[in-house]
């Protein structure tokens, strides 16, 4: 970190981050291991004479430095949350001489293990690079409005759900299957609004939310991965059997990219 340039730098590559983030960050590194208060924060970055919502102000900056570094509040490698005092740097910093800090010492955050950020990027437990928790979320909220529309067209189309499964399971069979639809779908759709808005929102604790209703979560996908068949009649029973191949494997990948972007918030066994 180049205080003076105004840049954040990881392996070489500047990493985008605003002037309030920014400066929080470096008041932060001033103090490694030490507590800084949220009114010490307020003092220096937002004077008396600034009319801003100050509580608001202050969680959006963590959260964007929290971002930057691949952070998590539920398990902070960096930034440690303090409830009602304040905030503390949890790595330790090294200044660092060289071309990047022509005008004054960068310095590089480490963790507490002695790893260097680069080291510190790779996913404890997974042993991937870490990637950017806006790139997970993303891909995980995508997962999620898949859901919300696959529940939703079913419940639009639902006289046609038993016509199509009586094909399959004539009589009852049908009926049960046609219910099935209807209740899993009344309940899918809170249930990806949640997940949907806890991603959106970045809840440090969805990650450790996900695990505890995982097994249903999976029953649930398991069902409805059955949904292109609903198309069959358009795309071809071999497509909607490699669609549902495909299906069958996404509950994995909402745990995966939820791991990815909440390190420590999904335990190993889970």
């Amino acid at each position: 970190m180049n205080r003076s340039a105004g840049e954040l730098r990881k392996s070489g590559a500047r990493i985008r981050l605003q002037e309030q983030p920014f400066q929080v960050l470096a008041l932060l590194l001033e103090r490694p291991g030490d507590v800084v208060t949220r009114e010490e924060l307020r003092q220096k970055l937002w004077p008396a004479d600034t009319f801003v919502d100050f509580d608001h102000s202050l969680n959006t900056a963590i959260n964007k430095v929290r971002e930057a570094l691949g952070d998590s509040a539920s398990s902070p490698r960096y930034v440690e949350t303090l409830a009602r005092r304040g905030y503390r740097f949890l790595a330790t910093v090294e200044p660092v001489q060289g071309p990047v800090a022509t005008h004054s010492p960068a310095t590089v955050p480490q963790s507490a293990s002695g790893r260097s950020e680069d080291a510190a990027a790779v996913h404890p437990e997974l042993n991937v690079p870490v990637p950017h928790r806006g790139v997970t979320r993303g891909l995980f909220g995508l997962i999620q409005i898949m859901y919300l529309v696959f529940y939703l067209e079913a419940l639009f189309h639902w006289s046609r759900v038993e016509a199509i499964a009586s094909i399959f399971l004539p009589g009852w069979g049908s009926f049960v299957v046609a219910v099935a639809v209807l209740v899993t779908a009344l309940v899918g759709i809170p249930l990806r609004c949640y997940l949907l808005s806890a991603a959106a929102f970045d809840y440090g604790g969805l990650g450790e939310s996900f695990q505890r209703i995982f097994l249903f979560i999976l029953v649930l996908d398991q069902f409805w991965a059955l949904a292109p068949f609903l198309l069959a009649s358009k795309m071809g029973f071999g497509a909607s059997f490699a669609a549902t191949a495909a299906l069958l494997y996404v509950p994995f990948s909402e745990r995966t990219l939820l791991r990815m972007a909440y390190p420590g918030g999904l335990s190993k066994t889970g």
